[in-house]
């Protein structure tokens, strides 16, 4: 049986990627499911725009390669603008099963000095949530 097609996995082009791609690969290959990769770039600067997308599209090619080694089916989605608010249209948008993402592990003082968006997705969607806290 086939539990989850489309799973939906939000990236930060950080060392806390890898913690979620590990999990969810095998889920996927378990599901026969497709993964989207998602990275929303977050810049106040037209420079900073241009940098940060090189760096994601750099940084997403990379995971996708290595997930379709593994025989993972992968797309790669990178928007532009508030995290929560492209995440929760991406997700809107789309009939996905999972939504997967790697946790910070802030204290309660990180997450409200600088927000979360595991906090507002958990409340926000009717789609399962995959949260994994990262060990780095």
């Amino acid at each position: 049986m086939q539990v989850y097609k489309k799973i939906l996995v939000t990236i930060d082009c950080s060392p806390v990627d890898d913690t979620i791609l590990k999990h969810v690969s095998l889920l996927a290959l378990q599901n026969k499911a497709k993964i989207y990769l998602l990275h929303v770039v977050h810049s106040h600067t037209l420079d900073q725009d241009r940098a940060m997308r090189e760096k994601a599209e750099a940084t997403l090619t990379s995971y996708r390669a290595s997930l379709q080694e593994q025989g993972v089916d992968v797309t790669v989605l990178i928007r532009g603008g508030e995290p929560e608010k492209e995440i929760l249209k991406e997700i809107e948008e789309n009939d996905y099963d999972l939504v997967a993402m790697a946790t910070h592990g802030h204290t309660f003082f990180g997450d409200f000095l600088y927000g979360s968006v595991s906090d507002i997705l958990k409340h926000k969607i009717n789609v399962p949530l995959l949260l994994i806290k990262s060990d780095r």
